[in-house]
């Protein structure tokens, strides 16, 4: 096969007109769109429509879905008669085991007691192999439209053991997505198979919006969507992406394309191809949104709505009933703070993120008789948001404040056990370094979320693996020999996401679930549930471990600003000195601009420094080591024998010399002959006019500058001599 590009349709009896219509990251959207969502599908669909998907049908799903194991989005998927979709990471959410005998098989027992319907359509997964290397799942299938023999290959991303819970995907690899890909185009052309046309449909995709970027831009940033658009196989005609939820549709020579997760937009291709030649011509590819309104005439829309209806009344049951309250929004990072909505960006520090960690360390689980010292959760997990505007139209007690079972259910939908895992302070350090993650992955960063008795110093400019400049809990640097709890989900025990430094730790599985923790435990406890705006990870470069008074400073920070759902930006750094009695003085101030800031100053006295972004408090603190001048006496007159006694009045210079850029002050005493003088430092000198000697002879002086919030203490020793 070969694409000819976007070209005219020509009159050609061997030529058949084929539309494709694609989505993918549908993630169990199973709610007031999803009828829009089938009319948009049955409304450009003809008689040689191939319907497709890219993965993630299931999984990550709204609690219609969720609720009852996702059975609603098979039976939707179903009714929609969708022809083939290729597997997405979250297909295994649940373990391949139960993706084989619920879905691919058919026939268990979904949780309100009905069978689980068999998908009548395949899951490929050419590059998902058994022990032995086979594929435990189709690698292709074919599909006819009209005289046309259409072949679609379908392969998940290899990144897959990383994104699912180990345990599930036991047993299995994924191997290199394109090179299963042409493996089996390879295969299908030594079958003789007659492919008139030939798509690849990968749960892969490029980092940004097609808006945002070219396929070259985007081939440039990602290494795995330029592997698949460089090096599949030039038998294949078409490629399908999902997986990063990025739209794009680029007609180039080979057409490349993904649509909108949560079926909010679908893909529509139109090709012609030449079954004598078997060449392709792509007269268009574009991204079209989702009707603004259902259309239940259309037989397959109105199956999907009465799907749809009973599956919400059965979840409403549950679902409607409150479980707690919230003061404000506790959302995701936004990746846009302008357009509506939250764009999700897992590369940055959120309040869901860390209210969730929060709850995973202060509840208690009482099968369990240690506690966690902290909690960790990776970004990956929290899947939706709450919104402190309530709507009584979904539920009659989803008030504003009011979090429903519902959508608390939404925020944490896999399922996970909560593990304690007992970790070293340097296997604790080994986790948040693995926050940067390895080239192949699709975020360079996922920002792991803390509980509020940890903060974290990292510097991006050091090498990788040596990032982390430091760790405190409870206020106390982490000890790399001490063991630490973190309670965390069993995905990322496993070592989920690429956090393999969980894997060196003791796991204990608690036997409780995330969902009843969060749902039960925190929110149960009765008490009104706030978002923080401080920051709980911090990235600074030039930040010392400590400082001395006097030290010039250079300190660059950047993402300050905690980027969910009400969160005012910083404005200002504020320089505090904390004296040795425990008050504080502002020093000085920086302006903090998108969350950046470059703070030079030089370190006042005092026993520690704090950088206080201001309004949200982000406090970070270094303790101060008062440094020791140096002490240089002179006695004037200069010749001892013009000192005598019962005459002259001796004068003492005192020069006090600080090792660092500030000029010492404070005050000096001298001690001679039983007698104590006092005197201030004035540019650097304290001088002393002593009271005349009565007898001659030697006289030990001891001059000592007094310990204040700039220096430490220090003396010196010298002998006035006398004569008669």
């Amino acid at each position: 096969m070969a694409v000819v590009g976007l070209t005219a349709s020509p009159a050609n009896a061997a030529i058949v007109s084929v539309s494709v219509l694609n989505f993918n990251d549908f993630h169990g959207r199973i709610d007031s769109n999803t009828t829009k969502w089938a009319t948009t599908i049955e409304q450009n669909r003809n008689a040689t429509t191939l319907l497709l998907s890219a993965g993630d049908n299931i999984g990550a799903s709204l609690f219609a879905s969720a609720f009852n194991d996702d059975k609603p989005t098979i039976d939707v998927l179903n009714a929609m008669d969708l022809d083939v979709t290729s597997v997405g990471n979250h297909e295994f959410d649940k373990g391949w085991p139960w993706y084989k005998s619920h879905v691919v098989d058919g026939g268990a027992t979904a949780p309100d007691g009905t069978p689980y319907p068999q998908a009548s359509f395949p899951s490929l997964g050419a590059n998902v192999l058994d022990a032995s290397g086979n594929p435990v799942l189709p690698a292709s299938t074919q599909v006819s439209l009209g005289a046309a023999n259409v072949c679609i290959i379908g392969a998940v991303t290899q990144e897959t053991p990383t994104l699912v819970s180990p345990g599930g995907v036991a047993g299995l690899t994924f191997s290199d997505p394109v090179a299963a890909v042409n493996k089996e185009v390879a295969r299908l052309e030594t079958a003789g198979v007659d492919c008139d046309a030939t798509i690849a449909s990968y749960h892969e995709g490029a980092p940004q919006p097609g808006t945002a970027a070219s396929q070259a831009q985007q081939e440039a940033a990602s290494l795995a969507f330029r592997r698949m658009t460089q090096d599949t196989a030039p038998a294949v005609d078409v490629i399908y992406n999902g997986h990063t939820h990025q739209p794009y549709a680029y007609a180039g020579a080979r057409p490349v394309m993904q649509t909108d997760p949560y079926g909010t937009s679908l893909g529509d291709l139109d090709m012609n191809i030449d079954t004598d030649t078997n060449t392709v011509a792509v007269s268009s590819a574009r991204i079209v949104g989702r009707v603004a309104a259902a259309d239940l005439t259309l037989p397959r829309v109105a199956a999907v709505d009465a799907i749809v209806k009973d599956a919400s009344a059965k979840a409403n049951v549950i679902g409607d009933r409150k479980v707690g309250t919230i003061s404000a929004d506790i959302t995701r990072a936004d990746a846009d703070l302008v357009a509506p909505g939250i764009q999700e960006d897992r590369k940055a520090e959120s309040t869901m993120g860390n209210l969730v960690a929060d709850a995973l360390r202060d509840v208690k689980i009482p099968a369990v008789t240690k506690t966690p010292t902290i909690g960790i959760v990776n970004p990956g997990g929290l899947r939706d948001n709450l919104f402190f505007k309530g709507d009584l139209t979904t539920s009659p007690e989803n008030a504003d404040g009011v979090v429903t079972f519902e959508e608390a259910n939404a925020v944490l939908p896999f399922v996970n056990n909560i593990n304690y895992v007992d970790v070293t302070g340097a296997t604790l350090k080994k986790v948040f370094e693995q926050q940067w993650q390895p080239a192949t992955a699709s975020n360079a960063f996922l920002h792991l979320g803390v509980s509020k008795n940890v903060q974290t110093t990292l510097d991006p400019s050091r090498p990788l693996g040596d990032r982390v400049t430091s760790i405190k809990i409870d206020g106390q640097l982490v000890d790399p020999a001490k063991t630490y709890t973190v309670s965390t989900f069993s995905f990322l025990a496993q070592g989920g996401d690429n956090f393999a430094a969980f894997k060196e730790g003791k796991t204990t599985d608690t036997g409780a679930i995330d969902r009843d923790v969060w749902i039960n435990g925190f929110f149960g406890d009765g008490t009104t549930k706030s978002p923080t705006s401080v920051k709980r990870q911090l990235f600074a470069t030039g930040l010392e471990d400590s400082y001395r008074a006097g030290d010039k400073a250079e300190i660059t920070f950047d993402k300050l600003d905690i980027t969910s759902a009400g969160i005012a930006p910083n404005t200002r750094l504020d320089l505090v000195k904390v004296a040795k009695d425990g008050s504080t003085k502002v020093f000085g101030t920086t302006p903090v601009v998108g969350g950046k800031a470059r703070a030079v100053f030089t370190v006042r006295g005092g026993k520690e420094l704090r950088i206080v972004a201001q309004d949200s408090g982000t406090t970070l603190a270094r303790s101060v080591v008062l440094t020791k001048p140096t002490l240089a006496h002179k006695v004037f007159p200069k010749k001892a024998r013009m000192i005598k006694a019962k005459k002259t009045k001796v004068r003492v210079k005192i020069k006090v010399t600080s090792a660092v850029d500030i000029a010492a002050k404070g005050r000096v005493t001298v001690r001679v002959a039983g007698r104590k003088y006092n005197a201030k430092v004035k540019d650097g000198v304290a001088k002393v006019k002593l009271r005349t000697f009565a007898k001659p002879g030697k006289y030990k002086v001891v001059a000592k500058f007094r310990a204040n919030d700039t220096f430490q203490g220090a003396s010196e020793r010298f002998t006035i001599r006398v004569k008669r």
